[in-house]
């Protein structure tokens, strides 16, 4: 079992910048990736970025490239997400997952995921 636990997010105005955080704890030794996904009011859950544990690659949905940056520390069994330039349109649930082994999805697909934290909300004000 993996326990993910979300934190940073808030009301913003639109240009401002967030630093969101996962914390995961229980079996880490094994998480092959971590991931953030958001949900909009009324829309479906989307991926937003992704970094494999043990190189650090990553990816970007194109909404986000240029402005939000994921990372992790390895040590802390963390992983950040700073948002930059945030826009209106940024305004969700964010959620953090992690995957523990292999999988049939990509790391775009939130089938690939085996545990999800809880969501923190972030709005953003035009």
């Amino acid at each position: 079992q993996v326990q993910l636990v979300e934190s940073g997010g808030g009301l913003v105005q639109a240009g401002d910048s967030l630093r969101l955080s996962c914390v995961a704890s229980g079996r880490t030794f094994s998480n092959y990736a971590m991931g953030w996904f958001r949900q909009a009011s009324g829309k479906e859950r989307e991926f937003v970025t992704a970094i494999t544990w043990t190189t650090g690659a990553t990816v970007y949905t194109d909404s986000v490239q240029g402005r939000f940056t994921i990372s992790r520390d390895s040590a802390k069994n963390t992983v950040y997400l700073q948002m930059n330039s945030l826009k209106p349109e940024d305004t969700a649930v964010y959620y953090c997952a992690v995957r523990t082994g292999r999988s049939i999805y990509t790391l775009l697909q939130s089938n690939a995921y085996n545990y999800w934290g809880q969501g923190t909300q972030v709005t953003v004000s035009s």
